[in-house]
């Protein structure tokens, strides 16, 4: 820059000093406005679209796929570049000297034109670290798998799911309606009795805290094994947590369950001429009585009831364990109160369940879908009830 430019320069900076724009009132004034308009968008933004539920943190789940706010993505993307042993490097020898590089750069840059197209250096610099950042934040997004636990937030999904699992890995000792009994078939517990859980004693006396402590821990001298991750069983937080709503829900008299939530985890009762068929009926009926016992790696004479295929086609006496039309197929003997006996005698397939009956209106619904022919879905349900008032 020669003396004739400096000059120039100094003049134009001389007439825009004198010009100026007072920082009070006019740039105060302009910095309201603007802070104002930020404000109104966040709480547009709080109201209308808010933020997305997730579970609450549990440390004892690794299922769960951690991952930083928006703005920390690149940093979060580029570890995954650096080596274990090195990560120190990565997290901060790297951001470190990007920073300084940051401050150096009107240091190494010194032309004293400002229009950008003067500042390449700078220019390029800056470039490339913001265009690193972009890159690594989008690829963060499009390769960071997604926690696979799906967001549970109403009590009718949480009721729902608390049924699915008290169903699965309760009912089995302490029955489908928490009436305990003696129990039958569980190694380890043949022919301990468990009081009922499902009683004032035990609802009115138990905290919420309690019962998901009990989940969690089990009562190990009792011969109740632990169910949370922490000590080596299967549920995460959330789960035990829905567990403790159902049976809060279902058994103290004093929690009243929304009408939509209670009808979450119901079976549908059979309306007057109406076929029951597995996608409405029994899947439920099996998943609450059933599913306990009859599934993989349990002693059930191989026979599960996880899906219509199942019933219809597994288990050591396949052939007869349901005919269609035919009440006297084992599974609809046993639910009635029956065993099956074979050529010495000798008690094969008892009762099921094996402590307490389900209730009539349910063995009915059993009866009436093996007499029209086990439908899967409604619509052959419908179909059949068509034809039967043709």
């Amino acid at each position: 820059m020669n003396e004739e430019q400096k000059k120039a320069y100094h003049h134009k900076y001389d007439q825009a000093k004198q010009k100026g724009v007072k920082f009070w009132p006019d740039i105060i004034y302009k910095d309201l406005l603007v802070s104002f308009a930020l404000f109104i968008l966040l709480i547009g933004l709080a109201t209308f679209v808010g933020v997305a539920f997730e579970p609450k943190a549990d440390p004892s789940d690794s299922t769960y796929v951690p991952r930083p706010e928006w703005y920390f993505l690149f940093l979060f993307e580029f570890l995954k570049f650096v080596p274990g042993k090195i990560e120190w490097v990565g997290t901060f020898v790297i951001p470190v000297l990007g920073i300084l590089a940051l401050f150096a750069l009107p240091f190494i840059d010194r032309n004293p034109l400002r229009h950008w197209k003067n500042r390449l250096t700078g220019i390029s610099i800056m470039g490339v670290i913001v265009l690193g950042m972009v890159g690594l934040t989008i690829r963060s997004i499009l390769t960071t798998p997604k926690t696979e636990e799906a967001t549970i937030s109403t009590i009718q999904d949480k009721y729902a799911l608390g049924g699915d699992l008290y169903s699965l890995h309760c009912v089995e000792c302490h029955g489908p309606d928490g009436e305990g009994g003696i129990i039958a078939g569980v190694e380890g517990l043949e022919g301990v009795e468990l009081k009922s859980i499902s009683s004032r004693d035990e609802m009115y006396t138990r905290s919420d805290e309690t019962l998901y402590s009990i989940v969690d821990y089990g009562q190990q001298d009792l011969g109740m094994p632990p169910f949370g991750l922490a000590y080596g069983g299967e549920l995460k937080k959330s789960e035990m947590e829905a567990m403790v709503l159902y049976l809060r829900y279902t058994w103290d008299d004093r929690a009243e369950l929304p009408a939509d939530a209670a009808s979450a985890g119901a079976i549908p009762a059979l309306g007057a001429d109406e076929v029951p068929s597995y996608e409405v009926h029994i899947s439920r009926l099996a998943k609450r009585y059933c599913i306990s016992c009859h599934r993989p790696d349990k002693e059930n004479n191989n026979y599960l009831m996880g899906s219509y295929q199942e019933i219809l086609t597994t288990g050591d006496n396949a052939e007869s364990n349901l005919i269609a039309g035919d009440l006297g197929s084992y599974l609809i003997q046993i639910i009635n109160g029956g065993s099956i006996l074979d050529e010495n005698g000798e008690e094969i397939i008892q009762q099921m369940p094996p402590t307490k009956l389900m209730k009539e209106e349910y063995i009915h619904l059993f009866e009436v879908w093996v007499l029209n022919g086990m439908p899967e879905t409604v619509a052959e349900a419908e179909a059949l009830s068509t034809e039967v008032q043709e």
